[in-house]
């Protein structure tokens, strides 16, 4: 049996205590060192990082949200045990928690402190696949002689370097390949490290609910459960071609997960395939003049984001959620591809006043979508809008002008409140 002690890496303990320092956080497992794919998730990094800049919160329930209307984006453990879960409207959250701490997220923020995570990890491996600011897949097969440390203990150094350096805590799943990793990593939360070993993973995954593959929706389970397909062993019952036949090319994957498989590389290229921004509304609207403030506001966050990665897209995106939570989605594909907020803004707005509807809705929201290399974009301008060049050319400026001196030093007048 291998052991590591979390705290110290000593990797010499035989009982429930580590001889070198005495910890009780000491992790063992049979293939412990010989794994190399892992799974590193941050716990609740919004709240984390809030409770990291104003210790006052370090023991209040604290929810990252907004309004009434909108929704849980994270909560911190205190809220999780009174039953808040990300994703859940904020009017139920606050029955369940009335004495929450309830902030609006500061993404700016949160996305400079992944970005430090970001080059601790890439400081280990080149194969780092994020997959959101708070969690990504590393693959450390092979790195133990450049380290001189098996994958286990370097993925624990690194989580102790968050703590200490960052003042946020991530859980470790650590297996061989990503879909058992990323089960790995939700099995012991918050601050927690867990290891699916190979000659384990039939017997793990026997009894556990179809659920826990990652993609499985409320659509998808109820699929599965008319199809009689509850937990891994009623999908082992299932011969491949039956499940081609029943489910597509998602049969084909239910099969080899069902046995554990899963060949897909950590991939750091994973291509990005949309950037999109969305708001719920405090009170439905229908009022034209209050949804054009709020797109063009999403266009120029759309378009920061797009610049900042430099990408640009083909397609612009406009989606609006009715009061009874329907949703209408309409998409222009461009002439060439852009990454400015004003191409972006004015296609979305024709989007919206082709929209029949008039409303309420109770949220809006904006995207850029078929992405290609940002020097790709904005080259020709559009032949029917003579005004378009010079624009662009306005937006470059004021771009450089917002680079200098901060985001908020010049804005347009439809952006303001």
């Amino acid at each position: 049996m291998q052991s590591l002690c979390r705290d110290c890496f000593d990797c010499s303990a035989t009982g429930p205590r580590c001889p070198a320092c005495g910890s009780r956080r000491v992790l063992r497992h049979p293939e412990l060192f010989e794994l190399g794919i892992a799974h590193m998730d941050c716990d609740a990094f919004y709240a984390s990082v809030e409770k990291r800049d104003n210790p006052a919160l370090a023991d209040k329930p604290v929810i990252i949200g907004g309004g009434n209307r909108g929704v849980v984006l994270t909560a911190c453990y205190v809220a999780r045990i009174r039953g808040v879960r990300s994703a859940m409207p904020m009017f139920r959250a606050r029955k369940l928690c009335p004495d929450a701490v309830v902030l609006k997220p500061r993404m700016a923020l949160y996305a400079e402190v992944s970005r430090e995570i970001r080059a601790m990890m890439a400081a280990l491996t080149p194969a780092v696949e994020p997959l959101s600011l708070d969690e990504a897949f590393l693959d450390l097969t092979g790195t133990s002689r450049l380290h001189g440390a098996p994958p286990a203990v370097v993925l624990a150094q690194l989580v102790r370097r968050m703590r200490e350096e960052l003042g946020v805590t991530g859980s470790i799943g650590l297996s061989h390949n990503k879909f058992l990793a990323k089960i790995a990593s939700d099995l012991d939360k918050p601050h927690g490290f867990s290891v699916i070993g190979k000659a384990e993973t039939a017997g793990f995954l026997r009894d556990r609910p179809v659920s826990l593959i990652w993609g499985v929706g409320p659509a998808t389970q109820a699929a599965l459960d008319r199809a009689g397909i509850r937990d891994f062993a009623d999908l082992l019952r299932w011969d491949r071609s039956e499940l081609v036949a029943r489910f597509g090319a998602a049969g084909n994957r239910l099969w080899h997960l069902a046995r554990g498989e899963d060949s897909r590389p950590v991939r750091a290229d994973a291509p990005i395939k949309s950037i999109s921004n969305e708001t719920t509304f405090d009170a439905d609207t229908g009022a034209r003049d209050i949804l054009d403030g709020h797109l063009w506001k999403m266009a120029e966050k759309v378009s920061d984001r797009a610049k900042a990665r430099d990408l640009a897209g083909r397609v612009v995106t406009l989606k609006l959620k009715r009061a009874d939570h329907s949703i209408l989605t309409r998409r222009q594909s461009l002439e060439e591809a852009t990454q400015m907020a004003d191409t972006i803004y004015r296609r979305a707005r024709h989007l919206l006043d082709q929209v029949g509807d008039p409303g309420p809705f109770r949220l809006l929201g904006c995207g850029l979508s078929d992405l290609v290399p940002a020097d790709q974009a904005d080259k020709s301008g559009d032949l029917l809008d003579p005004g378009a060049a010079q624009r662009c050319r306005a937006e470059r400026a004021s771009d450089s002008i917002r680079d200098r001196f901060g985001p908020g030093a010049i804005r347009k007048g439809r952006g303001l409140p």
